[in-house]
């Protein structure tokens, strides 16, 4: 049985998982709720938190929501969740990605956000996450392009900050440009180009929004999924780490600051 190789450069501490809690489906998966019906039934692959998760939830009274991530952990944070805002038509369950528990054809909708871009291969999980979906039904996926990525002010920390990022994530097992491949994998997993829609779309990070996420990294690269695999590499030091956190910290006390993300997106059919 396949099993995930690569190493979640973010990892799961506090700063990670309270800014993933942020996200909402209508942020995060907007190019997918057109097609979302009330009697669907949903897969959610790579979880985390379960917010997105529960917004499908409430969009399918009818249908049901599984959310399925890699680390337990953060699973219990999902289903307080979904427990807190009533949801009775959704569960929580810890799977892998590159062999998802379920039977062919079970799923109208299978999600992942922001998932292809940490894993060994993206092109077999596409190819589980088309297994489960049923004919007609919809793989959706949504990931980060960080080479695309701006910010304001330019400083240096963040700068480097970004060529950190690109190496680390590499360097893990992943691809953290992951944005304008996914079309190209849903194509290797056995989608036709016809059977492919594929969107390019951004976050803008200003104000509070932009300090939460700052306040975030700034504790992020100080995790051993970053800091470790960079010193064990020769990518950075210990002390030159902590400079960057210290940059993260100081970067939005400008009033202009402003991070803006980009992602590719996949909407695939099922023929």
């Amino acid at each position: 049985m396949a099993k995930e190789e690569a190493v979640y450069s973010h990892g799961h501490h506090k700063s990670v998982v309270q800014d993933h809690a942020r996200r909402t489906a209508q942020d995060s998966a907007v190019f997918l709720l057109p097609h979302v019906k009330p009697d669907h039934t949903i897969l959610d692959v790579g979880c985390g938190p379960g917010t997105i998760t529960a917004d499908f939830a409430e969009l399918v009274p009818q249908g049901k929501v599984i959310g399925g991530d890699y680390v337990e952990a953060v699973l219990d944070q999902a289903r307080e969740v979904a427990s807190s805002r009533g949801l009775t038509n959704i569960t929580f369950q810890q799977i892998d990605a590159n062999a998802l528990p379920f039977p062919d054809n079970s799923f109208d909708i299978v999600f992942a956000h922001q998932v292809l871009q940490h894993v060994k291969d993206p092109v077999q999980i596409l190819k589980e996450m088309r297994r489960v979906s049923k004919p007609g039904g919809i793989v959706a996926a949504r990931d980060a392009d960080y080479k695309s990525f701006a910010w304001y002010p330019e400083t240096p920390e963040i700068a480097r900050w970004m060529e950190l990022y690109q190496k680390v994530a590499k360097a893990n097992g992943g691809e953290p440009n992951a944005g304008r491949y996914v079309h190209v994998w849903a194509r290797k997993a056995g989608y036709t180009t016809d059977e492919i829609t594929a969107t390019w779309a951004t976050w803008r990070y200003s104000g509070q929004r932009v300090t939460h996420f700052a306040q975030s990294w700034s504790g992020r690269i100080l995790q051993p999924g970053f800091t470790r695999t960079a010193v064990k590499e020769g990518f950075a030091t210990d002390d030159e780490i902590k400079q960057v956190s210290e940059g993260w910290k100081d970067w939005p006390t400008h009033e202009d600051a402003f991070f803006g993300f980009v992602h590719g997106e996949i909407l695939c059919r099922k023929s």
